[in-house]
């Protein structure tokens, strides 16, 4: 791997890179799109290649559970097994492991917890994490970390942040010492909650072991918009300059713009393709969904800004109509719009920044989209 930054913008710290992994580089800032159980849902991978995408993220947690070590390791790894040629990044599955609270039991060599698809018990470890990543085949592989939510105090905050410090340790004394021939890089993640006092004892245990890249974690977890920025801020001035930054689990516009301000190069979120499968598409004028009345008689395309194959060849009326009818061509058209709308919109913040106009971008953008948003919702 190497990680080159290209230009930064003069007024912020938004930067471009250059990120470069077993299966090709990665131009950043960039958005992943989500593939939880080895594939977008709604999206062929050759419609994700056309549009550009050459990295998307799986989830361990969900592949560990099914299908499961035995099938990925007989299909030659996940790359070979969901057909992509291109850049896997995949989740440890601690989010979902931890969402899970009343079903699992958190301790100093891991956690213990009783699957959501039919209650069979499983153990997981930083070091077994490490070991099914490897077995997938991942381009980039996050650790086993305690996740936090808004609201717990100090004391718990810093108990799950050095667990996370000595379960990351163990990571990556177990992906170091690995022998496979093409590994991939394992990442760090910052945590500490909503304190920025933790945020930086976090980064002292973590930054020593030198990883390829580091994660920001624990954020828009339900906190307001200022205190995401002050934190986010905060933690993303505390990792390496000359190292990949990943903000986890991110992907409504402002909170991205926000990020990239600070200098984050990496996003994923399920929401374009959530919204979508829900009937809801995002614009340059905000997020707009397909089911209300005005709708009905609407010839005009998702987004007038778009030139993607849904805004090209269908309107508005149509895609309400096929979510109306239940008919699945609806999210298929729908997720392809929220795809390709996110990949413009991080191609545009790259030559913003390169044109050391980010600033104004940003401004821009947010004038428009939130008043479109706000036109929406007294709609």
């Amino acid at each position: 791997m190497s990680f080159r930054i290209q230009k930064r913008d003069p007024a912020t710290r938004a930067r471009t890179g250059l990120l470069a992994l077993g299966h090709g580089t990665v131009a950043t800032p960039c958005f992943m799109p989500v593939g939880t159980n080895a594939g977008v849902k709604a999206m062929k991978n050759q419609a994700l290649e056309e549009m550009g995408i050459n990295l998307i993220l799986s989830n361990a947690y969900h592949l560990y559970l099914r299908p499961g070590a035995e099938v990925i390791r007989a299909a030659g790894g996940l790359h070979r097994f969901m057909s992509w040629r291109h850049n896997l990044l995949t989740d440890s599955g601690g989010f979902q492991v931890f969402s899970l609270a009343p079903f699992r039991k958190v301790d100093e060599e891991g956690v213990a917890f009783k699957s959501h698809l039919d209650g069979s018990s499983h153990r997981l470890t930083p070091e077994s994490v490490v070991d099914f990543q490897l077995l997938l085949g991942s381009d980039v592989m996050m650790p086993l970390d305690v996740c936090t939510g808004p609201g717990i105090d100090r004391a718990e905050a810093r108990g799950a942040l050095l667990t996370t410090t000595r379960w990351l340790e163990r990571a990556a004394a177990r992906w170091s010492a690995a022998e496979e021939p093409r590994k991939g890089l394992l990442f760090g993640i910052l945590q500490g909650n909503f304190f920025a006092d933790l945020r930086a004892e976090s980064a002292e245990g973590i930054l020593p072991l030198d990883l390829p890249g580091y994660a920001i974690g624990g954020l828009s977890v339900g906190e307001p918009h200022e205190v995401f920025l002050e934190i986010l801020g905060a933690s993303a001035a505390l990792l390496p300059e000359d190292k990949p930054r990943y903000l986890m689990g991110v992907g409504t516009p402002d909170y991205i713009l926000g990020a990239v301000e600070s200098g984050v190069d990496m996003f994923d979120c399920v929401l374009p393709t959530r919204i979508a499968r829900n009937a809801c598409v995002l614009t340059r004028q905000g997020t707009l969904s397909l089911r209300n009345e005005r709708n009905r008689l609407d010839f005009g395309p998702l987004d007038p800004a778009c030139r993607c194959e849904t805004c090209r060849e269908y309107s508005r009326a149509y895609l309400r109509h096929l979510f109306k009818a239940r008919e699945i061509q609806a999210a298929v058209l729908a997720t392809h719009h929220n795809i390709h709308f996110m990949r413009i919109f991080m191609q545009e913040i790259r030559q913003a920044i390169a044109d050391g106009r980010f600033a104004e971008y940003k401004k821009g953008f947010l004038a428009e989209y939130g008043r479109g948003t706000r036109n929406a919702s007294t709609s």
